[in-house]
Protein backbone atom coordinates (compact mmCIF):
# COMPACT_ATOMS: atom_id res chain seq x y z
CA UNK A 1 0.00 0.00 0.00
CA UNK A 2 1.46 2.96 -1.10
CA UNK A 3 1.59 6.22 1.95
CA UNK A 4 -0.59 9.35 0.56
CA UNK A 5 1.54 12.46 0.19
CA UNK A 6 1.38 14.54 3.18
CA UNK A 7 -0.72 17.79 2.61
CA UNK A 8 -0.30 20.79 5.12
CA UNK A 9 -4.34 20.79 6.05
CA UNK A 10 -5.15 19.56 9.58
CA UNK A 11 -7.85 17.46 10.51
CA UNK A 12 -9.72 18.98 13.29
CA UNK A 13 -10.95 16.16 16.27
CA UNK A 14 -13.56 15.98 18.37
CA UNK A 15 -12.57 16.29 22.13
CA UNK A 16 -15.10 14.22 23.24
CA UNK A 17 -13.83 11.30 20.96
CA UNK A 18 -10.95 9.00 21.50
CA UNK A 19 -9.32 7.40 18.75
CA UNK A 20 -8.48 3.73 19.75
CA UNK A 21 -6.58 0.98 18.62
CA UNK A 22 -4.93 -2.58 19.20
CA UNK A 23 -1.74 -4.09 17.55
CA UNK A 24 -0.11 -7.43 18.37
CA UNK A 25 3.24 -7.40 19.88
CA UNK A 26 4.87 -6.80 16.93
CA UNK A 27 2.57 -3.47 15.91
CA UNK A 28 0.35 -5.12 13.16
CA UNK A 29 -3.17 -3.36 14.08
CA UNK A 30 -5.68 -6.02 14.93
CA UNK A 31 -8.70 -3.26 16.13
CA UNK A 32 -9.58 -0.35 15.21
CA UNK A 33 -12.29 1.71 16.71
CA UNK A 34 -14.73 3.38 14.02
CA UNK A 35 -13.32 7.51 15.14
CA UNK A 36 -9.50 6.08 14.43
CA UNK A 37 -11.09 4.57 10.93
CA UNK A 38 -13.11 7.99 10.51
CA UNK A 39 -10.48 10.39 11.35
CA UNK A 40 -7.11 8.37 9.19
CA UNK A 41 -9.90 7.65 6.17
CA UNK A 42 -8.78 4.03 5.97
CA UNK A 43 -11.61 1.38 6.47
CA UNK A 44 -11.12 -1.71 8.67
CA UNK A 45 -10.10 -3.98 5.78
CA UNK A 46 -7.20 -2.11 4.77
CA UNK A 47 -6.30 -1.36 8.54
CA UNK A 48 -6.34 -4.59 9.76
CA UNK A 49 -2.74 -6.69 9.64
CA UNK A 50 -1.40 -3.58 8.35
CA UNK A 51 1.80 -2.25 10.73
CA UNK A 52 0.83 0.66 13.13
CA UNK A 53 3.13 2.98 10.60
CA UNK A 54 0.69 3.15 8.08
CA UNK A 55 -0.68 6.65 10.10
CA UNK A 56 2.98 7.61 10.76
CA UNK A 57 3.55 11.07 9.12
CA UNK A 58 7.25 11.54 7.60
CA UNK A 59 7.59 14.67 10.36
CA UNK A 60 7.69 12.38 13.22
CA UNK A 61 11.51 12.07 14.06
CA UNK A 62 12.23 7.77 14.37
CA UNK A 63 13.86 8.84 17.81
CA UNK A 64 10.52 9.21 19.27
CA UNK A 65 8.98 5.72 17.70
CA UNK A 66 12.85 4.40 18.89
CA UNK A 67 12.08 4.73 22.41
CA UNK A 68 8.88 4.60 22.78
CA UNK A 69 9.15 0.66 21.65
CA UNK A 70 12.26 0.26 24.00
CA UNK A 71 9.94 1.70 26.59
CA UNK A 72 7.09 -0.72 25.74
CA UNK A 73 9.25 -3.74 25.49
CA UNK A 74 10.56 -2.87 28.92
CA UNK A 75 7.24 -3.88 30.00
CA UNK A 76 6.21 -0.16 31.07
CA UNK A 77 3.65 2.20 29.50
CA UNK A 78 4.08 5.05 27.75
CA UNK A 79 2.52 8.19 26.77
CA UNK A 80 3.55 10.34 23.53
CA UNK A 81 2.24 12.86 21.44
CA UNK A 82 2.77 11.80 17.41
CA UNK A 83 1.69 13.84 14.10
CA UNK A 84 -0.15 11.02 12.15
CA UNK A 85 -1.12 10.96 8.20
CA UNK A 86 -4.35 10.17 7.61
CA UNK A 87 -5.22 8.55 3.60
CA UNK A 88 -5.71 11.93 2.30
CA UNK A 89 -2.61 13.09 2.95
CA UNK A 90 -3.99 15.22 5.65
CA UNK A 91 -2.60 15.03 9.21
CA UNK A 92 -3.85 15.53 12.86
CA UNK A 93 -1.84 15.95 16.19
CA UNK A 94 -2.42 13.50 18.94
CA UNK A 95 -1.58 12.90 22.93
CA UNK A 96 -1.34 9.09 22.96
CA UNK A 97 -1.51 6.46 26.08
CA UNK A 98 -0.14 3.18 25.44
CA UNK A 99 -0.49 0.23 27.37
CA UNK A 100 0.51 -3.16 27.45
CA UNK A 101 -1.56 -6.12 26.85
CA UNK A 102 -0.39 -9.38 28.52
CA UNK A 103 -1.46 -12.80 28.40
CA UNK A 104 -3.40 -13.54 31.34
CA UNK A 105 -1.66 -17.15 32.11
CA UNK A 106 2.13 -16.36 31.13
CA UNK A 107 2.43 -12.66 31.77
CA UNK A 108 3.79 -12.39 28.32
CA UNK A 109 3.13 -9.11 26.40
CA UNK A 110 0.80 -9.99 23.10
CA UNK A 111 0.23 -6.85 22.08
CA UNK A 112 -0.72 -3.23 22.41
CA UNK A 113 -3.50 -0.66 23.74
CA UNK A 114 -3.59 2.75 22.29
CA UNK A 115 -5.80 5.27 23.18
CA UNK A 116 -6.08 8.89 21.56
CA UNK A 117 -6.79 12.36 22.20
CA UNK A 118 -6.58 15.64 20.68
CA UNK A 119 -4.32 18.25 22.41
CA UNK A 120 -4.01 21.89 22.86
CA UNK A 121 -2.20 24.18 20.09
CA UNK A 122 0.12 25.15 22.36
CA UNK A 123 1.70 21.56 22.94
CA UNK A 124 1.83 20.86 19.34
CA UNK A 125 3.66 23.84 19.08
CA UNK A 126 5.86 23.10 21.56
CA UNK A 127 6.78 19.68 20.28
CA UNK A 128 6.29 20.30 16.74
CA UNK A 129 9.29 22.73 17.38
CA UNK A 130 11.45 19.98 19.24
CA UNK A 131 10.22 17.17 16.83
CA UNK A 132 11.24 19.30 13.66
CA UNK A 133 14.78 19.61 15.24
CA UNK A 134 15.25 15.80 16.48
CA UNK A 135 14.51 15.35 12.15
CA UNK A 136 16.92 17.82 11.26
CA UNK A 137 19.76 15.83 13.22
CA UNK A 138 18.90 12.43 11.73
CA UNK A 139 18.53 13.86 8.17
CA UNK A 140 22.22 15.22 8.58
CA UNK A 141 23.46 13.43 11.64
CA UNK A 142 21.95 9.96 12.26
CA UNK A 143 19.42 8.93 14.95
CA UNK A 144 22.04 8.63 17.75
CA UNK A 145 23.17 11.95 17.14
CA UNK A 146 18.99 12.92 16.97
CA UNK A 147 19.37 10.90 20.71
CA UNK A 148 21.78 12.74 21.99
CA UNK A 149 19.97 15.97 21.22
CA UNK A 150 16.72 14.51 23.23
CA UNK A 151 18.80 13.86 25.97
CA UNK A 152 20.14 17.06 26.72
CA UNK A 153 17.28 18.92 25.73
CA UNK A 154 15.29 16.94 28.80
CA UNK A 155 18.34 17.42 30.89
CA UNK A 156 18.06 20.90 31.04
CA UNK A 157 14.34 20.89 32.48
CA UNK A 158 15.61 18.96 35.24
CA UNK A 159 17.55 15.85 36.35
CA UNK A 160 14.16 13.81 36.59
CA UNK A 161 12.86 14.92 33.69
CA UNK A 162 12.81 11.44 30.98
CA UNK A 163 11.31 10.91 27.68
CA UNK A 164 9.15 8.53 29.84
CA UNK A 165 7.39 11.46 31.38
CA UNK A 166 7.99 14.25 29.36
CA UNK A 167 5.16 13.96 27.43
CA UNK A 168 2.96 13.84 30.08
CA UNK A 169 4.88 16.63 31.56
CA UNK A 170 4.18 18.91 28.42
CA UNK A 171 0.70 17.50 28.06
CA UNK A 172 -0.38 18.40 31.54
CA UNK A 173 1.17 21.61 32.44
CA UNK A 174 0.73 23.64 28.80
Amino acid sequence: MQKPTPIDEEIKLDTKHYIVSETDAKGKITYANDYFMEISGYNKEELIGQPHSIIRHPDMPKIVFKLLWETLKQGKNINTVVKNLAKDGRYYWIFTEFEIRRDKESNKIIGYHASRKTISKHVVEIIADLYKKLLEIEKNEGVEQSEEYLILFLKEKGDDVNFTNIMEEIHRFY
